[in-house]
C-alpha cells in the first residue's frame, strides 16, 4: 500500500514537472532577452499575459469535472492535453525568435491552454486520490514538481539555451513532456474518493462556489497571502541584469540555486504543516514573507552586487515562496466541493494567479517610476498588510461551512 502511494506521488510529481518546464523556460528566457534588448520593466511585465490561459482556465474546468469519473477518464484528458502541448512546442522550435516573435507568442499561448487543461485534470485527480489529512504532503510534492520544472526550465535550459540556441533545444523539451507521461501510463489503479454528489458539474458551479458562507475570507487570503513576495520574485532577473549579471549567471543563480532552495523548503513545509497545523503555519509563513522585502530594501540601498549577498536574497525569496506555495495549495485543496474538485481548486489557484499578475504589473510600473527601492518598499507594505490579515481573520473552515 505504501509503495503504491509512493508511486502515485511520483506520478503527480512528473506531471507537474511536465507542465512547468516549457512554461518556465519561455517565462525565463524571454524576459532576459527583452531586457538585454532595452525593453522597459513594464513591457517585460506585460509578457506575463502569455499566462492568461492559466487565469481563465476556470471557464472550462466544469467541463473536465463533468467528464471525469474514473481513472481512465483522467488519463484521457491528461494524455490528450500533454500531446497537444508537445506538438506545439515542436512547431515553435522551427521558428526564429527575431523573425517570428508574434507567431511564437501566439503559439505559446495555445500551448499554455493545453498545459492549463492538463493541470485541471491533474489537480482534480489529486484531490480525489488522498485523504484531507495527507493533502499537505501531496501539495508539497505538487510544489516540488512545479519548482523542479522551474529549475530545469528556468535554470538548466537557460544555460543550454545560451550554448545551443532556440531551435536545437526546444525539440528535446517537447520529448521530455511526452516522457513525463510514462509513470501515469503504467498506473492501472488509483483509489479515487467516491463522489457523494451524482449531479455533474455545470458552468454555474463556478459562481456557486462564491455563495458559500464566509468564503470571502478564503478569497482575500488567496489574493493577499504572498502578494508581498511576488513583485520581488518576478523582478529578480531584470534586477540582476541591471546590476551586471549576464544570462548564464542568472540561470545559475535564480534558475538553479534559487529554485533548488524553493524545492527544499516546499518539501520541509509539507511535513511541518501536517505536524503543527495549517492555522499556525499560515501565521509563521506570513511573517517570514516580510523578510525578503526588508532584505532587498537594504540590498538596493547599499548598492552591493557581491555574489554572496545576492545568493542570500535569492534563497530568501525562493525558500519562502516554496513554503507559501505549499500552504496555498493545501488550503485550496481542502476547500473543494464533492464532484467539483477541479473547478473549485482551479478557481482558487486562478485567484492567486490573478493577484500575482496584478502585483507583477503594478510593481514593475513602480520600479520603472521610482526604481527598485520603491518597488521593494511597496512589497514590504503589502507583506505587512497580509500578515495583519492572517492574524486578525480566522481561516475559512471546511468542517463547518463547505461541501454544500
Amino acid at each position: 500500500m505504501k509503495n503504491r502511494q509512493t508511486y502515485t506521488l511520483f506520478t503527480f510529481f512528473t506531471l507537474y514537472i511536465a507542465q512547468s518546464i516549457p512554461m518556465s523556460f519561455f517565462s525565463s528566457a524571454l524576459p532576459v532577452l527583452m531586457r538585454q534588448g532595452a525593453y522597459s520593466l513594464l513591457a517585460i511585465a506585460l509578457l506575463k499575459l502569455i499566462k492568461i490561459p492559466w487565469l481563465i482556465k476556470f471557464l472550462w474546468s466544469p467541463i473536465v469535472d463533468s467528464r471525469t469519473e474514473s481513472l481512465k477518464d483522467y488519463k484521457q484528458w491528461i494524455f490528450g492535453a500533454e500531446v497537444i502541448y508537445a506538438i506545439i512546442i515542436f512547431i515553435v522550435a522551427t521558428l526564429s525568435i527575431e523573425a517570428d516573435f508574434t507567431l511564437i507568442i501566439i503559439l505559446i499561448i495555445l500551448a499554455f491552454i493545453s498545459s492549463a487543461t492538463q493541470d485541471i485534470a491533474t489537480d482534480a485527480m489529486a484531490a480525489r486520490s488522498f485523504d484531507r489529512k495527507d493533502t499537505s504532503l501531496l501539495n508539497s510534492i505538487q510544489s516540488m514538481g512545479s519548482f523542479t520544472g522551474s529549475m530545469v526550465g528556468g535554470g538548466f535550459l537557460l544555460l543550454l539555451f545560451h550554448k545551443f540556441g532556440w531551435n536545437s533545444l526546444l525539440p528535446w523539451v517537447a520529448i521530455f513532456v511526452l516522457m513525463a507521461l510514462i509513470p501515469l501510463f503504467f498506473i492501472k489503479k488509483i483509489k479515487l474518493r467516491e463522489r457523494k454528489v451524482k449531479q455533474k458539474a455545470k458552468p454555474k458551479d463556478m459562481l456557486l462556489f462564491f455563495n458559500q458562507k464566509n468564503i470571502w475570507r478564503q478569497v482575500v487570503f488567496l489574493l493577499l497571502y504572498y502578494a508581498g513576495l511576488i513583485g520581488i520574485l518576478s523582478n529578480l532577473s531584470p534586477f540582476l541584469v541591471d546590476i551586471g549579471y549576464d544570462i548564464k549567471e542568472i540561470g545559475g543563480i535564480v534558475g538553479i540555486f534559487g529554485v533548488s532552495f524553493g524545492i527544499l523548503c516546499a518539501f520541509i513545509s509539507g511535513i511541518y504543516i501536517r505536524k503543527i497545523g495549517k492555522s499556525l503555519s499560515r501565521k509563521i509563513i506570513s511573517f517570514l514573507i516580510i523578510v525578503p522585502a526588508v532584505y532587498f530594501i537594504w540590498l538596493s540601498s547599499s548598492g552591493s552586487t557581491d555574489l554572496i549577498f545576492i545568493l542570500i536574497g535569492v534563497a530568501l525569496v525562493w525558500g519562502i515562496y516554496g513554503m507559501s506555495s505549499t500552504l496555498i495549495n493545501t488550503s485550496a485543496m481542502d476547500i473543494v466541493r464533492d464532484g467539483r474538485e477541479g473547478t473549485d481548486f482551479t478557481l482558487q489557484i486562478v485567484i492567486t494567479h490573478l493577484g500575482a499578475m496584478i502585483i507583477t504589473i503594478v510593481s514593475a510600473s513602480i520600479g520603472d517610476a521610482f526604481g527598485y527601492k520603491g518597488l521593494f518598499l511597496t512589497q514590504l507594505v503589502i507583506a505587512l498588510i497580509s500578515f495583519l490579515y492572517v492574524l486578525l481573520f480566522k481561516p475559512y473552515s471546511v468542517k463547518y461551512e463547505t461541501m454544500n
